[in-house]
């Protein structure tokens, strides 16, 4: 039996060469299907899975109160409701009112996007993000202080010139000597770096780990600009009074930014599961927009390959008469064609799972998300060209396993 099968395997692949062009074309055309399955199944995973990782270090039982929602447009026609910016009062009173027990209130804003951060005879390009924040920001956020300490009370209260720095800056800068208690020069003002940041990566070209952290306080004296937006992030101990907590917050900044029963939130309010679970919305319709397009594309191909062998079953008709002159039996024919279509078909998806895995790695590389192996869809790819394969070559075999022997030797 194993003999047979090794025999019909060698027969199925002298096949394939002796109509190689139209073997090769065929195989393509799966490929398309395929690679288009896989290939934007990568790129979705990519896309969700440094989203997801991003939105994520929020922090768990947090959420945050800022100038919009996530999801909002900010368009310049009059039709789009511009929130008024969230500022220093505001977030103050907040801090002050808040009190709903078993809750960390953390006050921040980005001083500027564009620092240069200097150390003796080093300095950075102009490429350095600066906060200002208060104690319980890097908590709140879900980083990590991979060596040294976090900004406490009494670095915000008294507006020490102390600082924590991203993990990029200080490989930049201070990669050959202890980072801690070297000082750093921002704006001209002297800073001593009491904490480095654990690596987070960038997101969207956005690095991360190039930032400052500086006391609330000594921020606002640095940065001085007009209309500066406060964000306010507030995280429960426990995950059961979340929602407790996040009602109390919107009525009390509802209050502190004077708003009447009818009025809207002039303000956003996102959790981290919410940010979640709308980007998990949108990769769901590009899933679903791949395997439409898949689809399509699988059922052209699996005419191509129906229609492959059954010109293979015609040019070999007299072939099959020799055969089963000599005693083949019909599922010895069946089987050599079904096992060649088989081929075929496997070697389109292996094509196509290739190509797809390439097109989503150079994605996640150009956009510098985090490529993640697509294990699910290669499987769905194994499985759909194997089906393929089977529709495609039931009935070409069964035809050819139905000849006569007679006529087909007759056959010219």
């Amino acid at each position: 039996m194993f003999s047979l099968v090794r025999e019909n395997i060698r027969i199925a692949f002298d096949s394939i060469r002796s109509q190689l062009l139209r073997t090769i074309l065929t195989v393509l055309i799966i490929a398309i299907g395929i690679t288009a399955l896989v290939g934007i199944l990568s790129a979705v995973s990519a896309l969700e899975n440094t989203i997801s990782s991003d939105f994520s270090s929020m922090g768990a039982n947090t959420f945050n109160i800022q100038r919009y929602e996530f999801n909002t447009q900010r368009r310049g026609d009059e039709s789009q409701k511009i929130n008024p910016v969230i500022n220093y009062r505001q977030v103050k009173a907040f801090e002050e009112e808040y009190n709903y027990p078993y809750t960390k209130t953390s006050i921040a804003f980005l001083g500027t996007r564009t620092a240069e951060v200097k150390y003796e005879n080093e300095k950075t390009d102009p490429e350095v993000q600066v906060y200002g924040v208060n104690e319980h920001f890097i908590q709140n956020t879900g980083l990590e202080v991979e060596t040294g300490r976090a900004l406490n009370y009494f670095d915000v209260e008294n507006s020490n010139t102390v600082c924590v720095i991203g993990s990029d800056l200080k490989k930049a800068l201070l990669d050959d000597v202890n980072p801690l208690g070297k000082t750093i020069s921002i704006r001209g003002a002297k800073f001593k770096v009491v904490g480095v940041l654990k690596e987070k990566g960038a997101t969207f070209g956005n690095n991360q780990d190039l930032r400052v952290l500086m006391p609330l306080q000594k921020a606002r004296t640095i940065f001085t600009n007009a209309n500066i937006n406060y964000n306010l992030s507030i995280k429960a101990d426990k995950k059961d009074m979340l929602e407790g907590a996040q009602d109390e917050a919107i009525l009390l900044f509802r209050n502190i930014r004077g708003l009447n029963p009818v009025e809207e939130n002039n303000f956003g309010i996102e959790k981290s599961d919410d940010l979640i679970n709308r980007i998990g919305s949108i990769t769901g319709v590009l899933s679903t927009a791949a395997w439409i397009i898949s689809i399509i594309t699988i059922f052209g191909s699996t005419i191509a390959l129906l229609n492959m062998m059954l010109v293979s079953v015609t040019e070999r008709t007299r072939e099959i008469g020799v055969r089963k002159s000599l005693g083949a039996k019909r599922r010895t024919i069946a089987f050599q064609f079904f096992i060649e279509t088989i081929i075929i078909g496997q070697l389109g998806g292996l094509l196509g799972i290739l190509l797809g895995i390439l097109i989503g790695y150079i994605f996640a590389a150009a956009v510098d998300f985090n490529f993640v192996i697509p294990w699910g869809a290669m499987i769905w790819a194994s499985v759909i060209t194997f089906v393929v394969a089977v529709i495609s070559g039931s009935y070409p075999a069964n035809k050819a396993a139905k000849l006569d022997p007679v006529e087909s030797l007759r056959y010219e």
